[in-house]
């Protein structure tokens, strides 16, 4: 097949990601989104030793969850996708999903579609009062490091020094420390206001429980919750 050729069925698989979302309401497609996101929650933290290690969920300030990441490559390579960020509360429990958006892009030889779930986990309240302020670049605005695999996996001494986001994706199954440098993570205020059913609420507000919460986001607490009691007791950093 021609490169044109492959770059036009490239184009069809993002739009047939795209088409079945636009025929829902708004806010349906919200609560598709976090269902989405408990799911490949439940999923990567179902096989111990290919989950998110123990040491890192129990001094986690945040966790972003991003469902089916498209990445789009016809010679300049791009990739997007829309997921929840949950915070940690400073009694260490969880509290209501913020919509976001993660986009990137880079250059080199490359055609073809792809799609991954992407997990990022925040480890220092420095990096999530970033994000809350609308959007930060992955790499530059807060230091990223592909993240260790296994429940009981302990980064490098280096990685826990610096690292202040640690990234991960799955892909046909296969879950694995991803490098997200370069990437943009940006409040979607839009799909917040859809969800929640007021116009122009504010990630603050959702955070801090003054919104009414649909039932798809208490069972995505519920996960989170059932997941993290079930760890060794671990400090939460606030």
């Amino acid at each position: 097949m021609s490169g044109r050729g492959r770059g036009a069925l490239a184009l069809l698989a993002a739009v047939l990601v795209i088409l079945p979302a636009a025929a829902l309401s708004a806010q349906d497609r919200e609560v598709i989104r976090v269902e989405e996101a408990r799911v490949v929650f439940q999923e990567v933290t179902a096989l111990p030793e290919k989950t998110i290690p123990e040491f890192l969920m129990q001094d986690a300030q945040a966790l972003a969850i991003i469902p089916r990441v498209l990445k789009v490559g016809i010679f300049v390579g791009g990739e997007y996708g829309q997921g929840v960020l949950v915070l940690r509360d400073d009694k260490g429990g969880w509290g209501n999903p913020l919509f976001v958006s993660l986009s990137g892009g880079s250059i080199g030889w490359q055609i073809g579609a792809q799609s991954s779930d992407v997990v990022l986990v925040f480890k220092t309240p420095g990096s999530v009062d970033d994000m809350l302020r609308g959007k930060f670049t992955i790499g530059v605005d807060a230091a990223a490091a592909a993240g260790p695999v296994g429940r009981r996996a302990r980064a490098s001494t280096d990685m826990e020094l610096r690292a202040e986001i640690f990234s991960y994706s799955r892909s046909k199954g296969f879950f694995a420390g991803l490098s997200l440098d370069g990437a943009v993570l940006q409040i979607d205020d839009e799909a917040n206001a859809a969800y929640y059913g007021k116009e122009q609420v504010s990630p603050r507000e959702i955070r801090d429980g003054v919104v009414r919460l649909p039932s798809s986001g208490r069972e995505l607490r519920r996960v989170l919750e059932e997941y993290t009691r079930a760890l060794p007791p671990g400090k939460i950093k606030l």
